[in-house]
């Protein structure tokens, strides 16, 4: 299928063969008819990816913070790679769409196939032929209502979420300030709710445009006529409400609010317009300055847009999908007319040069609509116009070929199931780089993610069907670096297809998940797993390691992980499906103490501070040696993220952040000390070594860099902190039989 894309490193658009995207649970697959373009938000993206990086530096000053914090925790090179990586990948365009419901997910029942349907959100209502679309961001479109213009469903919530925060009353006045696509609804939904409207905007031909969508009178902000028409309705008192949806860098927005306004009025910012209050205009008049966020409630809430969770009506009355479905019943009331707002209407396939011509302002324009070719042909056919024990499972192996037969002159064929930030950071670079392996296919349910895999690191093809992958004989090993609810599954199902596996951390996130990934290497006879559990592989933890030596007595390890806050709407915030922090992460810690003293874990112990992900652990192992985690996420971020001392046999082994080793012994030799460079280097956190120990194995049929018992006994030790933070005692890992 097609799909409009740009590059923001390059600012290059394209309209992109993707592959077609799955029709997940919880979803809908759809066929767009119309998406709209919105002419404010993306056109500022647009020209934002045109400027030099020192201009989308100074445009985006929220994430060059977050960069100079990851340089802070994981090192410039790491930083680097990350961040260029996503400036150097195709992203999406589009947010608001109408289409057709061409396949049904599992567990929706309120539309079928053959449905028209109004979609939102800028991951699933994208300029592209075919989007899923979960099940809170799309509403059935009213019998009668033309597929063009419920187009305009989402940019509709957004100005409908804007009125309702001025919270209006019959009889009231309001200004606008701007109207471009979201001032003009915002008029026609004010004159709906029976207030009259004064609108603001330097260009005659939208205040004209909004006069006739109903606005009382409309002038020039700059011009004496606003300032009159407000005194003349309000009879000099000021607008009971003023809606700031305009653009750009001038503070005159803001300023004419404050001027226009009456006493104790309300003013609320829709658009992304420069914010300076005058503070004696605000305070004099006591002005309630409101934000109001997109769609409405549930937006940027996972749970809600992406798991399908409603919020009670009696609770939340208007949520993102009731705001959407509301706005396309006065569109079909006739209550909103967005016909006059339609300036142009352009095939699909031609998308880059409408994208030009907006931005060049060869096409002046409020509202701007891609049609689509089958919509084409339907269009003109009508005549439209434009706690207790834990046991540790055993690994059971059946019978067959731990290792499958293959030449080991052949290059070794991989497939990723997963291309996200991790995969395209830490994973795909060092294997696109190496001699003797071949990217084979990527797989993932957005078609965009995958066709930027494909560009960036030569897969030799895109898809969102991991069947077909599976089933492909000619692939050698399969990685999985999805989200971390799908591990285990994804795993399981490449175990019986025969495939070695190299799966990103965690294996499982409970007991039955981890019983089903044996049950897997049980029934096939597969064991060739890899879990991501990198930090053994680090060169410098694997020279500090041989300076220590040999231990004779039992050691006592303790690792600090500074790990931080995470950022609003992170996945990793998403406990109920995705699992603790620690369950995701922690098997990092527990395997690189395990890997240190030799052996697995025969109890854990957790407790954690109320109200917080923080944790203390504490492992026992056989020969009396213990170690302790301290997770911790309140912690200074300036300070290194993970250090770890190991003491045992008059030796201390001190590592920082991968970045510096050292070695103290005392001995009767006296006593000595290794310190490695102090020059600050990249931090290598063994994720090149882990790969070429994993291509090797592969390669040769030997044994995979890590028994899967330790893969087992570390797994099983990471789910056991989280019954014993609910038990309050220490867990005994008993060894299943």
């Amino acid at each position: 299928m097609k799909q409009v894309v740009q590059n923001y490193k390059s600012g290059e658009l394209a309209v992109l063969d993707v592959p077609v995207p799955g029709c997940k649970p919880g979803g809908v697959l759809v066929r767009s008819a119309y998406s709209l373009i919105s002419t404010g938000t993306e056109l500022m993206k647009v020209s934002e990816a045109g400027m030099s990086m020192l201009g989308k530096a100074r445009s985006r000053p929220d994430q060059v913070a977050k960069v100079m914090q990851s340089v802070a925790t994981n090192g410039v090179p790491a930083t680097y790679r990350k961040v260029m990586g996503k400036l150097d990948s195709y992203t999406p365009l589009g947010y608001s769409l109408c289409g057709v419901v061409e396949q049904v997910g599992a567990g929706i029942d309120d539309v079928k196939v053959g449905d028209l349907v109004a979609c939102a959100g800028n991951e699933h209502a994208l300029h592209a032929e075919l989007n899923w679309v979960p099940k809170n961001l799309y509403a059935p479109v009213p019998d009668g209502l033309a597929p063009r213009h419920a187009a305009f469903g989402t940019v509709g919530s957004i100005a409908m979420q804007g009125v309702r925060q001025g919270e209006p009353q019959l009889g009231e006045v309001a200004l606008v300030v701007g109207l471009g696509l979201i001032g003009q609804l915002v008029v026609q939904l004010l004159v709906a709710s029976g207030v009259r409207v004064v609108g603001a905007d330097p260009d005659p031909a939208r205040c004209a445009l909004a006069e006739r969508l109903g606005a009382a009178a409309c002038g020039d902000p700059a011009s004496a006529a606003v300032e009159a028409a407000v005194a003349e309705l309000t009879g000099g008192h000021g607008v009971d409400q003023v809606y700031l949806a305009a653009g750009g860098g001038s503070n005159q927005p803001v300023e004419l609010a404050a001027r226009l306004c009456r006493d104790r009025g309300r003013v609320v910012d829709i658009g992304k317009c420069r914010l300076d209050l005058p503070w004696n205009a605000y305070y004099e008049k006591e002005l309630d300055v409101r934000f109001s966020r997109s769609y409405g409630p549930g937006r940027y809430d996972p749970e809600y847009e992406l798991e399908g969770r409603d919020y009670p009506i009696g609770y939340v009355r208007w949520t993102e999908r009731r705001n959407l479905a509301c706005f396309l019943d006065l569109l079909a009331r006739g209550s909103v007319d967005v016909e006059p707002l339609v300036s142009h209407i352009a095939d699909f396939d031609d998308a880059v040069e409408t994208y030009r011509r907006l931005k060049d302002g060869d096409l002046k324009a409020v509202a701007v609509l891609f049609r689509y070719p089958e919509q084409k042909e339907d269009s003109e056919e009508a005549g439209e116009t434009a706690a207790p024990a834990m046991a540790v499972p055993a690994v059971r192996r059946g019978a067959g070929a731990s290792a499958p037969a293959r030449s080991a002159a052949a290059p070794v064929r991989l497939a990723f199931v997963g291309a996200g930030n991790y995969a395209t950071s830490m994973l795909l670079p060092h294997l696109a780089q190496r001699d003797g392996v071949e990217l084979s296919t990527v797989v993932t349910t957005t078609a965009l993610s995958a066709a930027n895999a494909q560009r960036k690191f030569g897969f030799a093809e895109a898809t969102t069907d991991l069947d077909a992958v599976l089933g492909d004989d000619s692939i050698d090993a399969v990685f999985v670096v999805t989200r971390h609810s799908s591990h285990a599954e994804l795993t399981r199902r490449a175990l019986l297809a025969g495939k070695t596996v190299f799966v990103e951390k965690p294996l499982a996130l409970t007991e039955d998940e981890l019983a089903g990934v044996l049950a897997a290497v049980e029934e096939s006879g597969n064991d060739r797993l890899q879990v991501g559990f990198n930090r053994r592989f680090a060169p410098l933890l694997q020279e500090a390691t041989k300076r220590f030596g040999t231990r004779t007595g039992p050691a006592s390890l303790r690792y600090l992980v500074n790990a931080g806050h995470l950022g609003h709407g992170s996945w990793y915030l998403q406990q109920g499906t995705e699992g603790s922090r620690f369950a995701g992460e922690g098997g990092h810690f527990i395997d690189t103490a395990s890997w240190l003293l030799d052996a697995d874990p025969v109890s854990v112990y957790a407790v954690a501070p109320s109200g917080n992900e923080d944790l203390q652990v504490l492992l026992r192992y056989p020969d009396g040696s213990t170690a302790s985690i301290s997770y911790v996420t309140n912690g200074a971020a300036g300070f290194p993220k993970e250090t770890l001392d190991l003491v045992a046999d008059g030796k201390v082994l001190r590592l920082d952040d991968f970045v510096r080793a050292s070695v103290y012994s005392d001995g009767t030799a006296g006593r000595k000390r290794w310190v490695s460079s102090r020059l600050p280097k990249a931090r290598d956190k063994g994720q090149s070594a882990e790969l070429a120990a994993f291509v090797k194995a592969v390669r040769t049929g030997g044994p995979m860099p890590v028994p899967l018992e330790s893969l087992v006994a570390t797994t099983a030790a990471t789910l056991a902190v989280q019954a014993g933070l609910a038990g309050g005692a220490p867990v005994t890992l008993a060894r299943a039989r």
